[in-house]
C-alpha cells in the first residue's frame, strides 16, 4: 500500500508519498478546468497501478463557491422567512462605495420556499406540519429545474422533528439534501441557512470530484483535509463539503504547527505563499480556530483554522491601473495560460519578476523537471517599465514591493490587530514562492527568525498525512452564569462525547485513541457576540483573560452568559506521519556551492553563490547572499544576511 498526500492548488498539484523505497514528492501543473485530472495523472505516476491509501486536500468546494459555479438549489424555510438569505445582516463591507451592491443570493427567489410550521426558542411545537402542505410541495419541485435542497427551519437546533420530517417526505426526489440541524445546530437563523445553504450549493460537485478520485481502481482508502486542521472520511466529506472550504490552507497550517513543535517552537506565524494566492496564520502554542469565516462574501460558521488569505501569489498578474499606479493581484495567471516563463502567458507575474532579477535558477526549476524561459521576459518589461516612466529592473523590484506589502498587511490582520507582537513569534514560511519573500518580509515586520522547511513547496500535503481525525460538535444553550456551574455544564457535554466516540469509530478510530477537548462561546450579558473559551473549572477566570486579550478591558462583575457548547473530538493517528529529522535528507557532501551568479539586490547587481539544498548539513552557517535551489522551491538569502541547518534539516534564518 502507498500512502499519498495530496494538495491540490490553483498552479500546481503537490504530492508526498511512501512506498517500499521510502518517502518521496512530485509537483505537476494542476488541470483548472477539471482538477480530478492532475490528482489521478500523479497517482498515476507514483503509483501506477499499486493499491494507495489517499489523504486530499481539495479546492472544489471552494472554487464552487468563489466562482459561482455550484449546484442550482432550493432552499425551504419557514413560511415568511423565505428572504432571509436576500436580507442578510446590515453590515456594508464597502462602507464608502458609492456603487456598492450586494452579493448576488445563492437561492434566487424563486427557488426559495415556505412551509407553515413554527416552534418557540425552546423548541416548543406552536403549529406543526401539515402533511398535506408537505405532500403539495413535493410535487411543486417534481417540476422544478434544480440540483440540491438546504432546509433550514427558525430553532430546529433545539427541535429537529420538522427538518427530519422534510427531509423524509423530500428524500423522494432522490436529490442531495443538508438540514441546518445536521450543519450547523447553533442559533443565529441567517449564518445557520447560509451555512446550509452553501453545504448544498458545492454538495453535488463534491460528490462527483470524490467519486471520481474514489473509483480510481487503485483507491484503496480516500480522505478529505478539512477546514478545522483535521481529515475525515470521503463519505463524510461527500455529504457536508462546507467542512472543507479551506482544506488546503489548513494542511499547510498543521504541517507548519508540527515542524515548529519538532524543531522546539511553538509560537509560530505560517506563510504559505503559492502560485495563486497567500496564506497566513498565527499560532500561539496552539492551532487558531474560529468560527467566524466569510468566503466569497458569504458567512460560513463551521469550524476553520483562523487563516487569512490574500491574492498575492507566485501567479499575481502585475499591471498599471486607470491613473498608472503598479497593482499585482488578485488577478492570477494560474496554471494556464501561467507565468510568461512557463512559456505561454502573456501578463507580467510576480514569478517572472523573481526571475528578472536573478533570483530564479532556470536549469534547477522544479528539480530540473520543468523548463522555464528568461528569454521571453526582456520585451514584456522594457513594455511595461516605458509605460510606468521607469527602468526595467524598478519594475520588477516594485513588483515585488507591492506583493510584500500586501503579504505584510495580510499578516498584520492576524497579529497585530488581534494584540499580538509579530517581533515575538517565528514565521515559518512554505509553499513554492515562499521562500523568496520570506526574508523581506520578516524585515519589514521585525520578525527575528525565520524556518523553513525541508520541500516546503510539499508541506501543504505533508501537513494532510500528519493530521489527526477530527470531528467538531456544536449546540446552542443559552445559559446565564449563575446556572452555568462546572458541574451542571460538564453533563451538557455528556451526550456529545458518546455521540463522538461512536462517530469516530466508524471513522475507523479506536476508543483509547479518542481525545476530546470542549469548549464554551462566552460573552457579557448585553453583547451580541461571544468569544471562544476552553471548558475547565476556571472558565470563568479564563473568560475575563481572554476578553482583556481581545478587547483591552474585563469587567469581573458583569453577568456572563454561556451561548454554545462545542465538542471537538480528535482521533490520535499513532505515530504522527511523516515527520522524521531524516525524512528529506540526502547523501550529503561538502560540494554544495554548485555555481554563482549575478542577482540583483536593491538595484545592485550583487554575485550570489547558488546551493543545491540537499547537500547541506545540519549545523552549516552560511552567509548570504545566497539561493539555494531544492525540488520545489527556491530560497532567496540577501545580503547581510545568516542562516544555518538545524537538528531537522530546516533552514534557520536570522534576521539582525
Amino acid at each position: 500500500m502507498i500512502l499519498i498526500g495530496v494538495d491540490s492548488g490553483g498552479t500546481f498539484t503537490d504530492f508526498i508519498y511512501k512506498d517500499d523505497t521510502g518517502w518521496g514528492v512530485y509537483k505537476c501543473l494542476s488541470t483548472p478546468s477539471n482538477p480530478a485530472e492532475a490528482v489521478l495523472a500523479g497517482i498515476r505516476h507514483i503509483a501506477g497501478e499499486k493499491p494507495v491509501e489517499i489523504v486530499h486536500g481539495s479546492t472544489v468546494a471552494t472554487n464552487a463557491l468563489l466562482e459561482k459555479k455550484g449546484a442550482s438549489t432550493v432552499l425551504i424555510t419557514n413560511k415568511g422567512f423565505e428572504d432571509i438569505l436576500e436580507i442578510g445582516r446590515q453590515n456594508r463591507l464597502d462602507l464608502y462605495a458609492l456603487d456598492y451592491l450586494k452579493k448576488t443570493c445563492l437561492v434566487p427567489e424563486k427557488r426559495r420556499f415556505g412551509v407553515k410550521c413554527r416552534m418557540d426558542k425552546r423548541g416548543k411545537i406552536l403549529d406543526d406540519l401539515d402533511e398535506k402542505e408537505l405532500a403539495a410541495l413535493r410535487e411543486i419541485l417534481k417540476k422544478t429545474d434544480f440540483e440540491s435542497i438546504a432546509v433550514s427551519l427558525l430553532f430546529s437546533f433545539e427541535n429537529k422533528s420538522h427538518e427530519v420530517r422534510i427531509g423524509e417526505v423530500l428524500s423522494e426526489l432522490n436529490l442531495p439534501i443538508s438540514l441546518s440541524h445536521k450543519i450547523l445546530a447553533e442559533f443565529r437563523e441567517y449564518e445557520r441557512t447560509a451555512t446550509t445553504v452553501i453545504n448544498a450549493y458545492v454538495m453535488p460537485k463534491m460528490k462527483h470530484y470524490i467519486d471520481e478520485i474514489g473509483k480510481n481502481k487503485s483507491t484503496q482508502r480516500l480522505r478529505i483535509m478539512q477546514s478545522n486542521g483535521g481529515s475525515i472520511s470521503s463519505t463524510t466529506a461527500a455529504n457536508e463539503p462546507v467542512r472543507t472550504i479551506l482544506s488546503g490552507p489548513a494542511g499547510g497550517v498543521v504541517g507548519a504547527y508540527e515542524i515548529g513543535k519538532t524543531a522546539g517552537h511553538t509560537r509560530l506565524i505560517t506563510f504559505d505563499m503559492g502560485g495563486t494566492s497567500t496564506d497566513v496564520a498565527l499560532i500561539n502554542d496552539h492551532l487558531p480556530l474560529t468560527m467566524e469565516s466569510f468566503v466569497a462574501g458569504f458567512p460560513v460558521k463551521t469550524p476553520m483554522l483562523d487563516i487569512n488569505t490574500v491574492g498575492a501569489g507566485g501567479g499575481s498578474i502585475a499591471c498599471l491601473d486607470s491613473g498608472g499606479a503598479l497593482k499585482v493581484g488578485p488577478e492570477s495567471a494560474g496554471a494556464d495560460p501561467g507565468p510568461i516563463c512557463y512559456g505561454f502567458g502573456e501578463m507580467i507575474t510576480v514569478t517572472d519578476a523573481n526571475l528578472f532579477l536573478g533570483r530564479m535558477v532556470p536549469e534547477h526549476f522544479l528539480g530540473g523537471d520543468m523548463r522555464i524561459l528568461p528569454e521571453r521576459l526582456k520585451g514584456y518589461f522594457d513594455t511595461m517599465a516605458a509605460e510606468a516612466g521607469i527602468t526595467p529592473i524598478e519594475l520588477a523590484e516594485g513588483i515585488l514591493t507591492v506583493a510584500n506589502t500586501a503579504m505584510e498587511n495580510a499578516i498584520r490582520v492576524i497579529s497585530v490587530e488581534k494584540g499580538f507582537d509579530p517581533a515575538e513569534f517565528s514565521l515559518v514560511s512554505f509553499g513554492g514562492a515562499g521562500g523568496m519573500h520570506a526574508v523581506f518580509l520578516a524585515r519589514m515586520l521585525n520578525i527575528p527568525k525565520i524556518i523553513i522547511p525541508a520541500n516546503p513547496g510539499i508541506l501543504s500535503a505533508r501537513g494532510m498525512l500528519t493530521a489527526d481525525i477530527i470531528k467538531d460538535y456544536s449546540q446552542t444553550v443559552m445559559l446565564r452564569s449563575e446556572i452555568g456551574k462546572h458541574d451542571n455544564m460538564a453533563s451538557v457535554f455528556e451526550e456529545f462525547e458518546n455521540c463522538s466516540i461512536q462517530d469516530l469509530e466508524k471513522e475507523g478510530v479506536p476508543r483509547q485513541s479518542v481525545i476530546l477537548e470542549k469548549y464554551l462561546d462566552m460573552r457579557y450579558r448585553g453583547q451580541s457576540y461571544e468569544l471562544m473559551v476552553p471548558f475547565s473549572e476556571t472558565y470563568m477566570e479564563a473568560f475575563h483573560d481572554q476578553h482583556k486579550q481581545n478587547y483591552g478591558y474585563s469587567n469581573r462583575d458583569k453577568e456572563i452568559e454561556i451561548v454554545n457548547v462545542r465538542l471537538r473530538a480528535i482521533g490520535r493517528q499513532e505515530e504522527k506521519r511523516p515527520v522524521s529529522q531524516t525524512l528529506f535528507s540526502g547523501n550529503f557532501s561538502n560540494d554544495a556551492v554548485i555555481m554563482k551568479k549575478d542577482v540583483i539586490f536593491e538595484g545592485v547587481n550583487v554575485s550570489t553563490m547558488v546551493l543545491l539544498r540537499e547537500r547541506l548539513r545540519s549545523g552549516n552557517i552560511i552567509k548570504g547572499p545566497a539561493i539555494i535551489v531544492e525540488y520545489s522551491s527556491t530560497i532567496v538569502i540577501p545580503p547581510s544576511t545568516d542562516f544555518t541547518v538545524d537538528g531537522f534539516d530546516n533552514l534557520v534564518i536570522s534576521i539582525l
